[in-house]
C-alpha cells in the first residue's frame, strides 16, 4: 500500500510507509566539515501494514533512521524499533491494534492487552542508552551503531513523555507521563527524574483538570511547567466512534508551575485563553519570573473538533510566555516574537532552562497553515535578525538540529543539520549547514537514493 493516500491524506507522497529496512554509503556534494563527527538519530511513524480504522500519522510504527558522519563521509541505517506491538502484528501479517489503542477498533484478539506502544516520536541519548520513545509507554532501548531492538527500559515504572530535557548543569533527565490513571485518557499527570547514572530517583503524580495530550513540557534551572492545553482525550468519546483526542476549546488553558526540589502539593497553576503548544523552544528564570518562548497555535492542528467535524486549519508562531511568580495573577502574560510559521523548534541544548539567544526551527513561508515546512530559519532573538532558507519545487524539511563546534564552542557555533524530501525526485538528502549562516544554503549535502518518510524529532550524538 505504498503511497496509499485512502488510508489518510497523509499518507502520501513522503508521508507514505518505507516498510525496507537499509544501509548506503551516500554520495557528498560539497564538503561534511571534517569537526563534524557523530550521528544523527532520527525517528517517525512507519506502518508495517493497513491500519485499523481511521490511521493517524501520530500512531503509526517507529522506525529509527540513523545518519553516521565521520571523516567527512555519511553512511544511512534505518530500522524498525521492534516493540511488542510490532512483533505481535508482524507474525500476525495484519494490523492488530487501532490508533492510539482506541478500544472500539482493537482487533479482540488482543483487546485489553498492552501493545507495548510504537516508539515513534523522538530518539534520545542519556546514561549511555539509546531510547526511542512515544508518550504512552516505556522508554524503549535501541544499539546505538546496529539500531538493533533490546527492549523496554522497565525501571521508568510507566508511561514516559517523548520530550524528556537533560539538565545541561547536573545530567539529569527529567520527564513527564500524561493520561495517568486505572483507565485509558486519566486526568493523572507524573513528574519523574532520572539522574546522570542512568537511575530513576522520583516519579510523583498529580491530577490535572482534565484529560489533555501533553506533547511536551518545560524546564528551568529551578522548575517545571506542564501545559494542560485542551486537545482533550476521552474514551466515553471514542467508545462512541467519535475521536479519542479532539479540540475543546471551552476547557481552557491551563499550565501547572513547580519548584523541581519541591512536593507536586505546590503546584501553582497559571491561566490562558485557549491555544494548543505541541513545541517550545526554551524556558528561563529572570527577575522573579519564568520566561518560555512556544509555538502557539491557535486551535490544535491534526485533530477534529469533540463532535467529529474538521478542525480548523492552524499553523504556529513563535510567542513568549510570562509567568510572574511574585504577583498575585494567575494570568499567562504573552507577546509576539516572530511572524513566520513554523514548528520543531531547537536551540543550542548547553543552554537548556538557561537565557539563550539562538534558535532554529522549519518553516512555512507560503502561510498556507500546512505541517508541510518548507524552510529553515534562524533566529537571533539579541538583534532580532532572522534568516530563511527556502526549499523550492515541493521540497520538504526535517526538524533542523543544532551541533555544537566543539563543547567550548560559544552559544550558536555549530552546524545545523535537517533531512530534507527531494519532490520531484521522491528521495531524501542530508543536509548540513552553518548553523549562523542558514540562508546561505547546505555546505554539504549527502544523497539518498531513496526517501526517508517525514518523521518527527531527532538527536545528534557526537562520537
Amino acid at each position: 500500500m505504498d503511497g496509499d493516500a485512502r488510508i489518510n491524506p497523509y499518507l502520501s507522497g513522503n508521508f507514505a510507509p518505507v516498510r525496507s529496512e537499509d544501509d548506503f554509503e551516500l554520495t557528498v556534494i560539497g564538503e561534511i566539515p571534517k569537526g563534524l563527527r557523530g550521528t544523527l538519530y532520527r525517528t517517525g511513524p512507519n506502518p508495517q501494514f493497513e491500519p485499523r480504522g481511521e490511521y493517524h500519522w501520530f500512531s503509526g510504527d517507529g522506525m529509527i533512521h540513523a545518519f553516521h558522519v565521520e571523516d567527512g563521509k555519511v553512511s544511512y541505517r534505518n530500522r524498525y524499533v521492534r516493540t511488542p506491538k510490532w512483533e505481535a502484528e508482524n507474525a500476525a501479517g495484519r494490523a492488530l491494534w487501532g490508533a492510539f489503542g482506541n478500544p472500539a477498533t482493537t482487533d479482540p484478539s488482543v483487546l485489553g492487552k498492552d501493545s507495548g506502544g510504537v516508539a515513534n516520536t523522538n530518539i534520545v541519548f542519556h546514561a549511555g542508552k539509546l531510547l526511542a520513545l512515544e508518550e504512552g509507554h516505556l522508554p524503549f532501548e535501541m544499539q546505538p551503531r546496529t539500531l538493533e531492538s533490546k527492549g523496554p527500559v522497565e525501571p521508568y515504572k510507566g508511561r514516559v513523555t517523548a520530550h524528556p530535557k537533560i539538565d545541561p548543569k547536573t545530567g539529569e533527565m527529567v520527564w513527564f507521563g500524561y493520561g495517568i490513571g486505572p483507565m485509558p485518557f486519566g486526568t493523572g499527570i507524573s513528574y519523574g527524574v532520572t539522574d546522570a547514572t542512568g537511575k530513576v530517583v522520583r516519579r510523583d503524580d498529580f491530577e490535572a483538570p482534565y484529560s489533555s495530550m501533553i506533547h511536551d513540557f518545560l524546564v528551568t534551572d529551578n522548575y517545571v511547567l506542564f501545559p494542560v492545553l485542551p486537545l482533550t482525550g476521552s474514551l466515553q468519546r471514542a467508545m462512541s466512534g467519535l475521536p479519542a483526542f479532539a479540540w475543546e476549546p471551552d476547557k481552557g488553558s491551563h499550565v501547572a508551575v513547580m519548584r523541581r526540589d519541591a512536593d507536586v502539593s505546590t503546584i501553582r497553576w497559571f491561566n490562558a485563553p485557549p491555544s494548543y503548544v505541541f513545541h517550545p523552544m526554551n524556558a528561563w528564570e529572570e527577575d522573579g519570573k519564568i520566561i518560555a518562548d512556544v509555538f502557539r497555535y491557535d486551535s490544535a492542528p491534526l485533530f477534529p473538533n469533540a463532535d467529529g467535524s474538521p478542525g480548523a486549519k492552524s499553523a504556529a508562531r513563535l510567542v513568549r510566555w510570562t509567568f510572574d511568580l511574585t504577583g498575585n495573577s494567575d494570568a499567562i502574560k504573552e507577546e509576539a516574537i516572530d511572524d513566520l510559521d513554523g514548528e520543531f523548534p531547537r536551540f543550542d541544548e548547553r543552554h537548556a532552562g538557561l537565557a539563550y539567544r539562538h534558535g532554529w526551527y522549519a518553516a512555512d513561508p507560503s502561510g498556507a497553515k500546512t505541517i508541510k515546512q518548507t524552510a529553515i530559519a534562524h533566529l537571533d532573538l539579541k538583534t532580532g535578525k532572522r534568516q530563511v532558507y527556502e526549499l523550492s519545487g515541493g521540497d520538504m524539511t526535517s526538524e533542523p538540529v543544532f551541533t555544537p563546534r566543539s563543547d567550548s564552542a560559544d552559544e550558536g557555533d555549530g552546524w545545523v543539520t535537517a533531512v530534507v524530501w527531494r519532490a520531484a525526485e521522491n528521495r531524501s538528502d542530508f543536509l548540513v549547514f552553518d548553523a549562523q549562516d542558514v540562508a546561505k544554503g547546505p555546505i554539504g549535502t549527502a544523497q539518498l537514493p531513496r526517501r526517508v518518510p517525514f518523521g518527527f524529532h531527532g538527536n545528534w550524538v557526537s562520537e
